[in-house]
């Protein structure tokens, strides 16, 4: 792809975007949810470029919610008189449109709502049916709350195992991940977990894992909290045995409700370490038995939260309204063009002004980007100082490590062995100022940028725009 020069007006830069990127065009629809459900952005001037930490909802969404709550009688779902029943048919109703929506058979497929993805992680990490000699099998690229299975695990005397990942593209060497997957143990429980997207480079870590992985034996976790917003997937295709979601990631509206979408079958060998109230047909106290529920009431705990989860719908159909291959369309387009844009920017003295943390094209990676920004000596500005500018100039985007400590400890350059030493030496509590301290890092995070449902051209040349403003001149 030729370089773009985008030094004259914005109107000048966007008639050059669309020579090279002329797929763009095709996501025009977009432009029309922005100005008539999503109005408030251009309104108060905000460029809104945290997709990955939140979606944004659309006004369609809230007005179509608030009437069904205006309209309706909804009563606790674990009785039976008519308030009751009609909010356990709103769930049933919303349960089947989630499975519809990721093509997912119901014979095969059922959905656990939770509060988000990181319940629905941790039931399949506290009732795995983790043993000794048993292996959990993780990336370097996971969010922490897939990480944190690993807890479940040693607790049981299980192993856990972390594939590497490679810089600069931050990706896993597929020879490597095939010998891991090969060391199985046989005959014992082997669980392997790892993002569709990372919530920090951007990476997509192939989907064919899935069967590569059943295939040879594992249970197969996908985190698809990145993944989703803006990429399809397919559960006819790709079938892993558990997939974890969020849906205000997606959408915006509602907040507390997740999923743990569970093939059947891998449902049935989870076995929680309590009961609660909505998780079991029989309780006795005197006869100090309980019998838990069949399917994925036995998983959501006490009442689920029957107001908010038939908004889920809503939110499903703005996404059906444009279609994900849209949404997957534009933002490949503007990432790839702000890609291409940053990695050209220099101080006078032709250092970079912007380090990358993941693949520098758009191949191989979503809407999320990762970097730093640096001083014309090459030394790295920091990360909570753009912050700090960047909402001065209204624009919305996240600094730090982005709860995935692996690959941040890979983009950043730090080594096991310093690592561990600092662990050995710190008291009864570190922070992350204190680690920093301790390692004497360049860069205690990076700065992350990403797209989303609505993002347009002017999000990203405002982002420009900006990062222009760290170019020294002399």
């Amino acid at each position: 792809m030729p370089r773009l020069h985008t030094q004259g007006t914005k109107e000048a830069a966007y008639e050059q975007f669309l020579d090279a990127y002329h797929q763009y065009r095709t996501t025009e629809v977009l432009d029309e949810i922005r100005a008539r459900d999503f109005s408030r952005l251009d309104e108060q001037q905000q460029v809104y470029l945290d997709y990955t930490g939140a979606g944004l909802y659309g006004a369609s969404q809230i007005q179509r919610h608030s009437e069904l709550l205006t309209a309706g009688i909804f009563g606790n779902p674990h009785s039976h008189h008519t308030p009751s029943v009609a909010s356990t048919d709103l769930i049933e109703e919303c349960r089947h449109r989630v499975l519809a929506f990721f093509n997912a058979s119901p014979d095969l497929y059922t959905v656990i709502f939770t509060a988000n993805a990181s319940q629905a992680l941790k039931l399949v990490g506290e009732a795995y049916p983790f043993d000794a000699g048993d292996q959990l099998l993780l990336t370097f690229d996971n969010h922490n709350s897939v990480n944190g299975i690993r807890e479940f695990n040693r607790a049981k005397g299980a192993k856990t195992r972390y594939v590497p990942i490679l810089p600069p593209d931050l990706v896993v060497d597929p020879s490597t991940l095939d010998r891991y997957l090969h060391d199985r143990v046989p005959e014992r429980h082997n669980l392997f977990a790892y993002p569709a997207q990372s919530n920090f480079s951007g990476v997509q870590h192939p989907l064919e894992w899935i069967e590569q992985g059943r295939s040879l034996g594992w249970t197969v976790l996908l985190d698809a909290a990145a993944f989703a917003p803006t990429n399809r997937l397919d559960l006819s295709r790709w079938q892993p045995d558990y997939v974890a979601l969020s849906f205000y990631k997606m959408f915006g509206h509602p907040t507390g409700v997740g999923a743990l979408i569970s093939r059947r079958d891998a449902l049935e060998t989870l076995h929680r370490p309590w009961f609660s109230g909505g998780t079991i047909d029989v309780a006795s106290v005197q006869g100090d038995r309980h019998f838990m529920s069949v399917g994925p009431h036995a998983f959501e705990d006490g009442t689920v939260d029957y107001l908010s989860i038939p908004a889920v719908k809503f939110g499903l159909d703005l996404l059906d309204s444009v279609t994900m291959s849209v949404i997957h369309e534009r933002v490949r387009c503007l990432t790839a063009w702000l890609l291409d844009q940053l990695q050209s920017l220099r101080h006078a003295n032709g250092r970079r002004v912007v380090r990358l943390y993941g693949p520098i094209t758009a191949e191989g990676r979503g809407g999320t980007v990762a970097f730093n920004l640096s001083h014309a000596d090459g030394t790295l500005l920091d990360h909570r100082s753009v912050e700090v500018r960047a909402s001065q100039h209204h624009i919305a985007l996240r600094t730090g490590c982005f709860c995935n400590p692996g690959a941040g400890e890979v983009a950043l350059g730090l080594s096991e062995d310093e690592l561990k030493r600092c662990f050995r030496n710190a008291d009864d509590r570190m922070d992350r100022n204190d680690l920093m301290r301790c390692i004497n890092a360049e860069s205690g995070g990076a700065v992350r940028i990403s797209f989303g449902l609505v993002s347009n051209f002017s999000d990203a040349y405002a982002f420009l725009t900006f990062a222009r403003g760290f170019v020294s001149t002399t």
